[in-house]
């Protein structure tokens, strides 16, 4: 992919996660569409470019980025209790995961499988 290319992705990414997440514009979130756009290219299926997915490409890439920034802002935990030791994970990561579920779920047919692996059954 050409850089200017890459650059008007990121930018398209950006628009998105701004929209979706109804926030501004913000460095850390420049820098998140721009990460998530390189984690997706990566994990494309071989042949296959941003551009092969259409608009999937760059929502999934908004909801990576948002995810990033939820997990970034939430910090995970909502309280800690010593006594008894007890451990409550915010709504924070909650909404993490299903925005790291949609970006997933939406860049499915475009991305290599990663999950298993057939190695061959012994006779």
């Amino acid at each position: 992919m050409l850089e200017n290319e890459n650059v008007s992705m990121t930018e398209r990414v950006m628009e998105l996660a701004m929209a979706l997440g109804k926030r501004g514009e913000s460095q850390a979130l420049s820098l998140l569409c721009a990460a998530a756009v390189e984690e997706l290219k990566g994990r494309l299926k071989p042949g296959l470019t941003p551009q092969d997915c259409g608009e999937v490409f760059p929502l999934g890439a908004a909801w990576l980025a948002l995810a990033g920034l939820e997990s970034v802002e939430s910090g995970g935990v909502e309280s800690f209790t010593a006594g008894d030791v007890t451990i409550r994970r915010g709504e924070g990561e909650f909404r993490r995961k299903a925005l790291e579920l949609q970006a997933r779920q939406v860049m499915r047919p475009y991305l290599r499988d990663e999950g298993f692996a057939f190695k061959g059954v012994r006779t």
